[in-house]
């Protein structure tokens, strides 16, 4: 498939990042953020995970690992023009896709309001030959993927969240990165030195001086260039977009909506009593 270039709103939006790991958006998506911030859209960053499974290394502490990545991660986010990060603690390397992590997801995009979102595809297992994905991108993926449709516009689910004041809020469009079948790309090549600082600050992870740069940073830069070969342009980040901003055949009206999204939630309610009697 020809992947075409992301359009862009015509004004300025909130844009939603929600990624497993600390440096997961920088390896990912960091190039496009810089561009997007720099069109004057602003950026949220949910980092689920506490980074504290981030070394192999014998007799690392856990606590001082976890705030060292906080503090990479916060560097991390300036450098493109992120003000904006959000925490979650959840276990580094055991994360599941839970009712819990989807409402606290579902909680953050109606308080934001993003007309964007973007995660990791839960439905990449392998990347080439040599690469397993790690199942926290999986699990950040699909709790990420159902916060946005339906639990993020759905009045009836989590209406725990109507009592703390957080009102239905509905994604215009959701992009997936490290997605096997893209079919969009961001032009980055004015802002791959962004993304390479943005990654510099990570490391725990990645080192510093030559290692970095002979090694992660030499690797982005030779992937993010593969990608931009394959669409005509210096330098691209990849992601599958899927677009909820325009109508599907048949749910032109608001009310055809609403009434097929009811419908979906009393059959999934009507099964999962059927599961427990």
């Amino acid at each position: 498939m020809k992947l075409k270039q992301l359009a862009e709103p015509d004004e300025p939006k909130n844009i939603v990042v929600i990624a497993a790991h600390h440096d997961d958006i920088e390896f990912g998506v960091a190039g496009s953020v810089a561009k997007w911030v720099k069109d004057g859209h602003t950026v949220t960053y949910v980092i689920i995970t506490d980074g504290g499974s981030g070394s192999n290394e014998p007799g690392v502490v856990r606590k001082e690992l976890t705030e060292t990545r906080r503090v990479e991660q916060l560097a991390a986010a300036k450098a493109v023009g992120v003000e904006d990060v959000r925490f979650l603690g959840y276990h580094d390397g055991m994360l599941e896709p839970t009712m819990d992590l989807r409402r606290d997801l579902t909680r953050i995009i109606r308080e934001v309001k993003p007309y964007r979102v973007i995660c990791q595809d839960p439905t990449t297992v392998f990347a080439g030959d040599g690469y397993i994905n790690h199942p926290d991108h999986r699990a950040a993926g699909e709790a990420a993927l159902y916060a946005t449709f339906p639990s993020s516009e759905s009045r009836p689910i989590f209406p725990e969240l109507l009592a703390e004041g957080y009102e239905p809020h509905k994604v215009g469009e959701l992009l997936l990165n490290l997605s096997m079948n893209p079919n969009h790309f961001v032009d980055i090549s004015d802002t791959i030195e962004q993304k390479i600082d943005s990654l510099r600050a990570h490391v725990s992870q990645i080192g510093s001086g030559e290692d970095a740069d002979n090694g992660a940073l030499k690797w982005i830069r030779i992937r993010n260039a593969e990608g931009g070969k394959e669409v005509g342009v210096g330098y691209a980040e990849h992601f599958k977009l899927m677009k909820f901003d325009v109508p599907r055949p048949g749910m032109e009206d608001e009310e055809t909506v609403d009434a097929a999204q009811e419908a979906m939630i009393d059959a999934t309610n009507e099964a999962a009593a059927e599961g427990e009697s």
